[in-house]
């Protein structure tokens, strides 16, 4: 997959074309107007579970050093670009990491955490391997992979109810910014859940790693416009292991 996933349909979305991303020109040339917010979605910096496809959940796993460079070179990216004026994120320790070096960086003072903001509860798969969630429990791990937004984890979440709050969520933090730009730190599930909102008539979301940035204009509650995926380029310096 190249940097990012190029998203630009003028056709459905008229005189507001999406930007393209390639070498010499991103969307750090654009300037959102008072009709739109600039959410700039996050997702958290690597941690050991995710080398060792350890399923994290609701679970406080804290970055490991490939993480803590991510975020690092996420926040000078962000610093180089349009004011911040707020940070919202998950209150979960590796996104709380990877927004505190953001925050501190690019001089944001009003940090905002989100339980809504979270990753899935995967119930009782919370802190096992992939391998061993399949052996224990594989009903259970059947569902939690499975691509059905409706499918039910026992005593954890369905990927529709993470759905529902998260986007609700992201529509008011968009309503409340309009003519700013924000960033918000958050999770695998969650990108997917924006990408379903915003292209509902396309297949599964391209899959996000993490340090990615995803850029997207949110003009009213049902008005979502991605502009870039899955962006990082930036990540290019740091040591890589997934």
């Amino acid at each position: 997959m190249e940097d990012a996933v190029r998203i630009a349909k003028s056709v459905e979305l008229g005189s507001r074309d999406a930007v393209e991303l390639n070498d010499n020109r991103d969307a750090r040339s654009v300037h959102p107007s008072v009709d739109h917010a600039e959410i700039v979605v996050v997702r958290h910096g690597q941690t050991d579970w995710n080398v060792d496809y350890r399923i994290q959940g609701h679970l406080d796993v804290k970055l490991n050093e490939v993480g803590r460079q991510q975020t690092r070179a996420v926040a000078d990216r962000l610093s180089k670009e349009r004011e911040i004026s707020t940070i919202y994120s998950s209150d979960l320790k590796r996104a709380i990491e990877t927004t505190e070096v953001i925050a501190a960086t690019c001089g944001v003072r009003e940090v905002i955490k989100d339980p809504d903001l979270r990753e899935q509860n995967p119930g009782k798969l919370q802190g096992l391997s992939e391998i061993e969630a399949a052996s224990l429990y594989p009903q259970i791990y059947e569902a939690y992979r499975s691509r059905r937004w409706d499918q039910e984890i026992p005593g954890g979440e369905s990927k529709d109810q993470v759905y529902r709050r998260c986007t609700s969520c992201l529509q008011n933090i968009g309503l409340k910014h309009k003519g700013g730009r924000v960033v918000v730190v958050t999770h695998g599930t969650v990108h997917r859940s924006i990408y379903r909102q915003a292209r509902p008539n396309e297949g599964p979301a391209p899959k996000v790693q993490n340090g990615s940035i995803s850029i997207l204009h949110l003009f009213s509650r049902d008005d979502w416009v991605i502009k870039s995926w899955g962006d990082h380029s930036h990540l290019n310096q740091t040591e890589e292991k997934l």
